[in-house]
């Protein structure tokens, strides 16, 4: 079995490798059209169009060709396609618009632009960047990264052969990381790791030992900090914190999130909740500096929590992640850095001594009362991926695009929080891409060690199993029980969300 899930994950590696060979740019508006033969496990064979969008190979797939394809087998699915929204509904019957499976008659660029579309896959919004085009014949088409595809509709996809692509209807996507590296899929990515950090086993790892710049994803340590506050009962969550000119002056930047005021009073809640879902740079440092009295003081802090927890690698200069300057006449530009494995231990120990962040992080949106504002989770994946909790995105010009997510899988005993971390990828697609294909291997991984009875026996970090925090004052306890409450109280409905 072991043997056939080996060259299942070989064999998918090749389309995700024709489908994604270079990286994306979202600015872009230039592709080359092109076709590729699609055959499925059923013996059906067509002609599907392709858009290789800026550079030759990285494919994008015509859903309408590849719904004719699978008609008539258990991946069927149907489209409502509009000129700049999709709906995708698996297990229903498609119904032809014309011209699905023709090549293209005009070889000219369409000039389109590759952009989150609105995407449905049933009734529940989905996060995928997407390349809607207008047929000659009225109706539209929408074109998508063949691995997207395989992951929506849990499909293995396979290059018998240059030019054509299989569809195995009857396996399930299956990655190998392994396979993806020796290929040169990581060469655009500064760092990734996937493990569980619930026993500290890793899964996989690429240059996690070598330090990086980290961006908002330093607000991990920030809520860390915050957390620890509220236990100790130095702040409340309903403690009310006056806004800084600074926290002004940064909300005003062009890095600002929520727009704040100096002297305005909000609450550590709404602090905690801009700080984790929309990544407010601002409210990151109205907190930083509630808890210690300066953003200084608290980098101080944030250091000593490194180095007690053991982040070898992990230096920070402020409580948000952007670009810091020093003062000198020729400033020194420096970013909060730390390796895939320190944040590896760091996410370990938060999600064990404070489960409770989950029910911040795993909202899709809230309504902060202190800001009458509503804000939305910065995390794609929470919308692609069954079981995401979050945790936190990341983006500066020498950082690129980073996200720590966590997930939830069953053990039949326990639950476990598996954990990929991704940091430096060159835009948000490729970071969302590379994080969902890593999650998904992730949980394969998972289970599959539970089906074999092979479970917790794989490499750790620091060799050792991450051990039980101790137990807790009971009034902190208390304390933050109720930001799971106020959690779900704040957390939008789905008809809201759509």
């Amino acid at each position: 079995m072991k043997k056939i899930l080996q060259r299942i994950c070989s064999l998918t590696l090749a389309v995700i490798l024709v489908c994604a060979n270079l990286p994306v740019s979202a600015d872009a508006a230039f592709q080359i059209p092109g076709t590729c033969l699609v055959q499925t496990d059923t013996g059906a064979a067509c002609t599907v169009k392709t858009l290789d969008y800026s550079y030759d190979n990285n494919a994008y797939l015509s859903l309408r060709d590849v719904a004719m394809a699978l008609k008539d087998t258990d991946k069927a699915f149907s489209l409502k396609i509009t000129q700049n929204s999709v709906t995708l509904t698996p297990g229903s019957a498609y119904k032809p618009v014309g011209a699905e499976n023709v090549p293209w008659q005009d070889t000219k660029s369409p000039g389109i632009t590759l952009r989150r579309n609105e995407f449905k896959v049933g009734s529940q919004t989905v996060f995928y960047y997407t390349m809607i085009v207008k047929l000659p014949s009225g109706y539209y088409d929408c074109f998508m990264m063949a691995a997207d595809l395989a992951m929506i509709l849990d499909v293995d996809m396979i290059v018998p052969a240059e030019g054509s692509l299989q569809i195995n209807t009857q396996d399930s996507f299956h990655v190998s990381p392994d396979a993806l590296e020796q290929a040169g899929y990581f060469y655009g990515v500064n760092s990734v790791l996937a493990g569980d950090a619930t026993t500290g086993e890793v899964y996989y790892r690429y240059q996690s030992d070598a330090p990086y710049p980290i961006a908002s994803t330093s607000k991990l340590m920030t809520c860390l900090l915050a957390m620890d506050a509220i236990y100790a009962g130095q702040i409340g969550l309903d403690d009310q914190v006056t806004v800084s000119e600074a926290a002004q002056i940064l909300s005003s930047s062009s890095d600002g999130v929520i727009p704040l005021k100096a002297g305005q009073q909000v609450t550590v809640r709404d602090l905690l909740f801009g700080t984790l879902l929309p990544s407010s740079n601002e409210c990151a440092l109205c907190l930083a500096e509630a808890i210690a009295g300066s953003e200084e003081n608290f980098v101080r802090l944030m250091n000593q929590k490194a180095a007690d927890l053991g982040l070898s690698q992990a230096v920070f200069f402020n409580s948000h992640g952007l670009p810091s300057y020093t003062a000198a006449p020729i400033p020194s530009k420096r970013q909060n850095r730390m390796s895939a494995e320190d944040m590896f231990r760091l996410v370990s120990y938060l999600l064990r001594v404070y489960p409770q962040i989950t029910d911040i992080t795993s909202l899709q949106g809230a309504i902060l009362k202190s800001f009458n504002k509503e804000v939305r989770n910065s995390n794609p994946l929470l919308y692609n991926l069954p079981g995401v909790t979050g945790l936190k995105t990341g983006t500066t010009n020498k950082a690129g695009a980073c996200l720590v997510t966590s997930l939830t899988a069953d053990d039949g005993v326990m639950e476990h929080d598996l954990t990929v971390i991704v940091l430096g990828t060159e835009d948000s697609i490729e970071r969302g891409r590379v994080s969902g294909l890593l999650a998904r291997y992730a949980l394969n991984t998972f289970y599959e060690r539970i089906d074999t009875g092979n479970t917790g026996s794989g490499e750790t970090v620091d060799g050792e199993t991450p051990q039980a925090p101790g137990r807790r004052p009971m009034h902190a306890e208390a304390a933050v029980d109720r930001i799971l409450r106020t959690a779900k109280l704040l957390q939008l409905s789905n008809k809201q969300e759509q």
